[in-house]
């Protein structure tokens, strides 16, 4: 069985009910989530071993969101253990032409005040096939950016895939501190995960001819976007999400994947999403890939089952996905009809 550890932030969710504005709500639903916590749960479901890292405190709340991974199969065993918060992000989601919003409140947090000593990532790293992060991670100061690179540095020795979701927030740190800082991590990626506005925000890489607002995506420019980013890094594979806004609550989504080794740009096919709740589904969209590569699935197949894995997250309350391989399939091999399965 294939081993992956993911490294990053789990935070507290909190949720107005329903479609409840923050200045409506009297109440807050609470879960748990994050990009490489997603990552490990999507992974979990899908039957492989799935590791995440991060720091958390010692006390009940920092213990709830250790919990949160292992009702999943998530192995929590390298979780550092200190400080004295756990991140929160509260959302409002949006609905018809009004767009959901995140308020984060994570200053502080247990893992934006890790060090290196923290982690031994020889240990952590034992017997694994794939490491993921996403540009959140390092965004959160820079020491943990820091702790990225060794991790890094340490994964790429190994002889470990190491991938990376560029995952741009304009609320944690500038463009030109992310270009620099992910300019530095991105020679260590083998396979990067972006869509056109990260590219963009990060690296100054832009789609031309492209409108996401309007609906209009240009296949050509997406191929440049990617085969840029390959040239410039190195990485071996470079997936782009496609996503056209109709409005909050209904999406086109789809994807394309760049194979360096042969030059080649496959493109899945796309679905009309009518969105549940979209926390997440970029997430599910980098585990379903990381999935079908380990799995040997040839590209076309790797990059369908990607996409269906994200489609069907859209349509599941909470950040995390779960979804099952079997699921994904039938969804992948045409099945949308969303007829009750009896």
């Amino acid at each position: 069985m294939k081993r992956i550890v993911t490294f990053g932030e789990i935070m507290l969710r909190l949720a107005p009910e329903g479609y409840y504005r923050f200045s409506q709500a009297t109440s807050y639903g609470a879960t748990y989530g994050g990009g490489e916590a997603n990552v490990a749960v999507s992974l979990a479901n899908f039957g492989m071993e799935a590791a995440f890292v991060t720091k958390l405190p010692s006390h009940d709340i920092g213990q709830a969101g250790v919990n949160a991974l292992r009702q999943f199969g998530v192995e929590t065993k390298f979780i550092a253990r200190g400080g004295d918060r756990v991140g929160i992000y509260f959302l409002e989601k949006g609905a018809s032409q009004r767009p959901s919003k995140v308020i984060y409140d994570r200053a502080g947090s247990s893992i934006s005040q890790a060090t290196v000593a923290d982690f031994d990532w020889d240990a952590i790293f034992e017997g694994v096939d794939w490491f993921h992060f996403t540009g959140i991670t390092p965004a959160l100061g820079d020491n943990v950016a820091e702790i990225c690179k060794v991790a890094c540095e340490k994964a790429k020795a190994k002889g470990i895939t190491i991938s990376c979701d560029l995952n741009y927030r304009k609320k944690l740190w500038t463009r030109e501190k992310a270009g620099q800082v992910m300019g530095e991590l991105m020679p260590y990626v083998d396979v990067c995960i972006a869509n056109e506005e990260d590219a963009s925000d990060v690296f100054g890489i832009k789609a031309a001819d492209t409108d996401i607002t309007g609906g209009k995506l240009n296949h050509e420019g997406y191929k440049s976007v990617a085969k840029q980013l390959s040239d410039r890094f190195g990485c071996k594979k470079v997936a782009i999400t496609l996503r056209s806004s109709i409005s909050a609550n209904d999406n086109d989504w789809k994807a394309m994947l760049y194979d360096k080794a042969t030059d080649d740009y496959y493109f899945s096919r796309s679905y009309r999403i009518h969105i549940v709740d979209r926390v997440g589904g970029g997430d599910s969209f980098g585990a379903g890939l990381i999935y079908a590569t380990l799995s040997e699935m040839d590209p076309q197949s790797s990059i369908e089952f990607a996409v269906a894995a994200s489609c069907l997250k859209h349509t599941i309350e909470g950040d995390m996905n779960q979804v099952s391989v079997a699921e994904v399939n039938q969804l992948a091999g045409g099945d949308g009809s969303g007829r009750v399965v009896r």
